[in-house]
């Protein structure tokens, strides 16, 4: 999947599409491999993609065994120069001190926050208290789950950084993924 991904944002270069990073999640068990900083380091090569597009993606249940090995692993691959996301934030154990001794760049807020927002004040104050505080850290913000107009609003009046979910898409194939991306850069070169 790696190596495909790498490939594939390669290919969109080449179509003339502007860089996009993409993600790839990574379980607990690659995290706890040896090598995944090798691999890493060959799909980037063999592809030819900057690091800088591309993100591994954990959550934070990725993270319970072999603490300080995972770390090790997250600063080789941020040395790397990829991107690192926590995913899910706010379902696992939500511990803080992963935010501090995480070398990640990009917190994606847990659908299950997102869902009600627009409905449930509890939900808004945590997603609130989300993105202030990734924010005051330095760390970009995506809403995962976004399904209507009104989350979007909540979101952008908060500069949430990115948001997710079937409101814009559902899960699509790589040419449709092309597709859509000339579309967007067509219509902001129109303007």
């Amino acid at each position: 999947v790696l190596h495909n991904a790498c490939r594939q944002n390669i290919t969109w270069q080449q179509a003339g599409l502007r860089p996009v990073t993409v993600s790839i999640n990574i379980s607990g068990i690659q995290l706890s491999h040896q090598d995944l900083q090798a691999v890493v380091a060959d799909s980037l090569k063999d592809s030819g993609l900057a690091p800088s597009y591309l993100e591994v993606e954990l959550t934070e249940t990725s993270l319970l065994e072999e603490q300080d090995q995972a770390i090790e692993t997250l600063n080789k691959l941020k040395a790397l120069g990829v991107e690192i996301a926590l995913d899910d934030f706010g379902t696992g154990y939500s511990s803080l001190s992963y935010l501090k001794r995480l070398p990640i760049s990009h917190l994606k807020i847990d659908r299950a926050f997102v869902r009600d927002l627009h409905t449930d004040p509890n939900d808004a104050a945590i997603v609130a208290a989300i993105i202030a505080m990734a924010h005051t850290l330095g760390l970009r913000v995506t809403a995962e789950g976004v399904e209507h107009q009104l989350q979007v609003d909540f979101l952008r009046k908060r500069k949430c950084d990115v948001v997710q979910g079937f409101l814009f898409s559902k899960p699509v194939a790589a040419s449709e993924i092309a597709r859509q991306l000339h579309k967007v850069q067509q219509h902001n070169a129109d303007y």
